[in-house]
């Protein structure tokens, strides 16, 4: 019985403590793995969920329908028409993409999302960002009579790292076939984590 007391009280020895310390220190690496992985998958989901808004939008403007605006001879007739918005002349912001900070965009008409008209750009994609954004969009469109030959592109580039020498890219497009958009059917991702 005195041999059980002894044992019970010694404490623990060097070895099990530092078994201990090391089992905290992979856990501990192990965690802020994670946390990176989360906060990144965190920020992306920025540009992916932009990229569906825009493409949405875009569709949203096709399939609306537009007539001329002018009067009618007796016995004329028009058509409704589809049409894409034309491309937008800058990125948001402008320049390269923001290294590793948030941009806060304008909200003030003509600047950053509030640049266009209603046929072109932002305003008539109806797409704006009022909340702080990681990356840079853009929009490009090829707009022609021909309905076939209309198509668009949607854009996102971030620098979340912050190097300046390598950035991430999202890519979205849409095509006009047979009078229907049809958008592609995932967002082509070159370097997400960059």
């Amino acid at each position: 019985m005195t041999l059980l007391k002894k044992r019970s009280s010694r404490g623990f020895t060097l070895v099990e403590l530092m078994i201990v310390v090391a089992i905290i220190g992979i856990l501990a690496a192990l965690a802020i793995v994670g946390v990176k992985k989360y906060m990144t998958s965190a920020k992306t989901a920025e540009a992916r969920n932009s990229l569906g808004t825009m493409s949405t939008q875009a569709s949203q403007v096709w399939s609306g329908e537009k007539m001329v605006g002018a009067i009618l001879a007796d016995g004329a007739t028009v058509g409704a028409t589809h049409t894409l918005c034309g491309g937008a002349t800058l990125k948001v912001p402008d320049g390269n993409p923001p290294k590793g900070v948030k941009y806060q965009s304008s909200t003030k008409d003509g600047e950053d999302f509030h640049a266009g008209t209603v046929t072109d750009g932002w305003k008539c994609l109806g797409f704006a960002l009022d909340a702080p954004q990681y990356y840079q969009y853009h929009y490009t469109a090829t707009v022609s009579t021909t309905a076939d030959a209309n198509k668009f592109s949607s854009f996102a580039y971030g620098d979340l790292n912050g190097d300046g020498t390598l950035f991430s890219t999202f890519e979205r497009n849409g095509i006009v076939r047979n009078g229907e958009i049809v958008l592609s059917p995932a967002i082509v991702e070159t370097n997400p984590e960059e």
